[in-house]
């Protein structure tokens, strides 16, 4: 279960472990930690394992140096190790950090990869069962596939259409359309998994993990149907924390083969994923007229830029210039 903390000793004593039981009391997304703590530990790797207390500023330049002259990372590679670093030293070490002196890399932001709306149904009519209702909503309501395979039944409102992400990017909340035409296959998917919880609650099982300390605010919420995962797993998994056996979510390695298999099948000849739906998605209701900042609230953005790269992706050619050659 690769989206939930593996547990931390009481008292810390390892300075990773001290770094991630400080992340989780400063409430940040697990995701978050996962990638705070690996560039970190490349960059005490960097520095020939010292611990970080005993370098300098000067340590942190070299290192986003490395990064962006030598191994020619992207912008947004080495935008996320200063910020790992950033929050090391400045929160986690209390060591006031100056203004740092390195290369920016100089890599440019490479334009999404989207489906047109014939490619994208193409794909999804070569996947089957719960894959297929998943690309559809990820196409549908612009998810990542972290989102899907996370909702459960609870954050499904048939009656407001409205799809509710929890924890999405950044540990934010964030509502999104959910399409009428999915809604008889998503109740059935309901009661499919409504099947599975009641075979589930006689072989002596029937629980699902519950986030942070919701299990002991509300304890019988945990074997509720509300809560359970709208796409399980097929296979009970161990809860690495509490080491009970549990049905969690359907891994997204799955659901990746799966859309890959299908993109080849449909003979579509792009370097696309799973998250090319939701690329799709955003540029399809740009296409539809819908104004940036509704799509920047639908997608879950922080900032409007990085919803306005999807501008120069339309569908009439490059930045929806029509070729006079079409006149």
């Amino acid at each position: 279960m690769l989206d939930i903390p593996a547990p931390l000793p009481a008292q810390p004593v390892r300075f990773i472990d001290k770094f991630r039981f400080y992340i989780r009391k400063r409430g940040l997304a697990y995701k978050t930690e996962k990638t705070y703590v690996s560039w970190v530990i490349r960059y005490i790797r960097f520095h020939n394992k010292q611990h970080p207390s005993l370098l300098s500023e000067a340590h942190i330049e070299m290192y986003l140096d490395h990064l962006g002259v030598q191994l020619n990372a992207a912008k947004n590679t080495q935008r996320t190790a200063l910020n790992a670093l950033v929050f090391l030293y400045r929160e986690f070490l209390g060591t006031e950090l100056k203004d740092l002196k390195f290369s920016h890399a100089k890599k440019s932001r490479k334009l999404p990869v989207v489906f047109s709306h014939d490619e994208a149904m193409r794909v999804i009519s070569e996947l089957q069962g719960p894959y297929k209702l998943m690309a559809q909503l990820m196409f549908g309501s612009g998810l990542r596939i972290s989102e899907c395979i996370r909702l459960r039944i609870k954050d499904l409102d048939f009656g407001m259409s409205v799809l509710i992400v929890r924890d999405g990017k950044g540990g934010k909340d964030r509502s999104t359309v959910l399409p009428s035409v999915l809604h008889a296959a998503l109740r059935k998917q309901i009661t499919l998994v409504n099947l599975i919880h009641q075979q589930d609650v006689e072989d002596g099982f029937g629980e699902v993990y519950m986030p942070d300390r919701l299990a002991y605010k509300y304890p019988t919420s945990a074997s509720s149907l509300e809560w359970k995962y709208l796409f399980p797993s097929s296979n009970y998994s161990v809860d690495p924390r509490s080491d009970k056996t549990r049905r969690h979510h359907v891994m997204d390695r799955s659901v990746q083969r799966a859309v890959k298999a299908a993109i080849a099948k449909a003979g579509i000849h792009k370097h696309a994923s799973c998250h090319t739906f939701r690329h799709s998605f955003a540029t399809s209701l740009l296409q539809q007229g819908y104004d940036i900042r509704t799509i920047q609230k639908l997608l879950g953005h922080s900032n409007v830029e990085t919803t306005e790269i999807y501008t120069h992706v339309l569908g009439q050619g490059a930045n929806g210039v029509i070729s006079p050659l079409e006149r």
